[in-house]
């Protein structure tokens, strides 16, 4: 991608409040808040309508007597017939899945999965389209979230594949998968915004040895799901049942093996802790992160967000005896396991706490940072600790997003304080659904603007949940539909 462009901020194009604090990556394993319905309820209704750009969410924008319409299972310049799944005659904007295609968009495919469709597995958003058209919505998408709420041009960008499943053909992909079970005990997977269980026989998606561990022949009675984790470092899946409230009894540990070029690490992780599901995604994105930041010799670099130490380990090694790594993570059990597999890197400290309360201790013991990885939860860093980051001056900071629209405001923020958005990358880590993952370098423009940082305002770790993110962006999707 060339250099990215400003464009004109528009007043709806300043960035809020950074909601959510969900740490996952890609698909959401439970299901939406149910949104209540204004005025009389339109669902089961029908209607042909035409679609028009894609939205940020898996679906595309129609109109329907004026009204937005979230139109799932439909492509840009398609036709389609749609039953209205959500809202009412009071709504802004209404969700609806297309039932039937009455003019066909050519990059339409018949989805190689026959749980994907309308009202059943809601896993996937785009087995419908083919793979090459799948990642040019996505970077529709990228453009279209930074172009509003960043004022960024970023023309040039494509979604890049990930290496690491074979054939790309956006199957097998998937490491972690939690199944949900119904009251009879099958597993399987949640309907799009909805409790109920599509029971399967099969996850396309899934790698083979998920599928093989024999999750869904086995009957899971007492059970409200089991996750599967496909670790690269064991040789056989690990399956962890979940009580009826969500809890498991038992958390083993999984290992997971990561390599680019001559560089090899071994990570222990929590089955159900944090990983990146797809299986290249880990050392695809510390290769990228360590080239674009570019660490040398005696450098200080944070890890902000480290998980089980992924990128602290790279960095570590990037900057030597001479150099030190602060590592910091909430989660308490992500931090035994990078205390763990950082044993043996001598520069690297790893600190518990909340991102921003370790940041201001740590600046007030006069700490130093040349570099920065950044890798938030899908709600973003937020103001105050972009404001931290940025405060700490440092040459270069590598920002690893899983969503667009938080990626924007970030970016919106940094560029106040003084730090422009140099290099953006995107990668198609989860193939067949509407994720997709940005790394971002960002770099500071000249001398950086003396902007105060607000050290009473929220972190996005005390914000309300994802919800409520998804629910302002989807009005203000609605708002700005043609």
């Amino acid at each position: 991608m060339s250099g990215p462009h400003r464009t004109p901020k528009s007043s709806s194009g300043r960035p809020g409040r950074t909601t959510g604090h969900g740490r996952g990556r890609g698909p959401r394993t439970s299901p939406a808040r149910e949104r209540r319905v204004k005025g009389e309820s339109l669902v089961g209704t029908e209607a042909e309508l035409e679609v028009g750009n894609v939205g940020h969410g898996g679906f595309c924008v129609g109109r329907l007597d004026g009204r937005v319409v979230f139109v799932r299972h439909s492509l840009p310049g398609e036709r389609v017939r749609v039953r209205i799944t959500e809202g009412g005659t009071g709504d802004r904007f209404l969700r609806a899945d297309a039932v039937e295609v009455l003019v066909a968009s050519p990059h339409r495919v018949e989805p190689p999965c026959p749980y994907a469709g309308p009202g059943r597995c809601g896993g996937c958003d785009w087995q419908h389209a083919s793979l090459p058209h799948q990642r040019e919505l996505k970077a529709a998408v990228v453009r279209e979230q930074l172009d509003r709420l960043a004022g960024l041009d970023v023309e040039g960008l494509v979604v890049e594949p990930v290496e690491g499943t074979g054939a790309d053909d956006g199957l097998g992909w998937r490491t972690r998968v939690e199944f949900a079970v119904t009251a009879e005990g099958r597993a399987g997977l949640r309907r799009h915004r909805s409790h109920e269980v599509e029971v399967v026989d099969d996850c396309l998606i899934a790698t083979r040895p998920v599928i093989d561990s024999g999750v869904l022949a086995t009957s899971w009675d007492g059970c409200s799901g089991v996750d599967v984790v496909d670790a690269s470092g064991l040789e056989e899946a690990v399956l962890v049942p979940l009580h009826a409230d969500g809890t498991a009894g038992a958390d083993p540990t999984a290992l997971e093996l990561v390599g680019f070029e001559d560089w090899e690490h071994g990570f222990e992780v929590s089955a159900r802790g944090f990983w990146q599901v797809h299986p290249g995604a880990a050392a695809t994105f510390l290769a990228e992160v360590v080239e674009l930041l570019d660490p040398v010799e005696g450098e200080h670099a944070l890890d902000l967000y480290c998980g089980v130490g992924l990128f602290a380990a790279g960095l570590s090694d990037a900057v030597g005896e001479s150099g030190h790594v602060l590592a910091v993570e909430a989660d308490a059990k992500a931090v035994d396991h990078a205390l763990d597999n950082l044993a043996e890197h001598a520069n690297v400290e790893v600190r518990q706490g909340r991102v921003d309360a370790v940041l201001g201790q740590a600046a007030r013991g006069g700490i130093r940072a040349d570099v920065v990885v950044l890798d938030p939860p899908r709600s973003g860093a937020g103001r105050r600790v972009m404001g931290q980051i940025t405060q700490l001056g440092p040459r270069a900071v590598a920002y690893v997003a899983c969503d667009p629209s938080a990626l924007a405001r970030d970016l919106a923020v940094a560029e106040e304080l003084g730090y422009l958005l140099t290099d953006l990358r995107a990668f198609d880590a989860f193939p067949m659904t509407s994720h997709v993952e940005c790394i971002a370098l960002l770099e500071p423009a000249g001398e950086a603007a003396d902007a105060e940082v607000d050290e009473d305002a929220e972190g996005d770790e005390d914000a309300e949940g994802d919800e409520d993110a998804e629910g302002d962006e989807d009005e203000e999707t609605a708002r700005r539909a043609p």
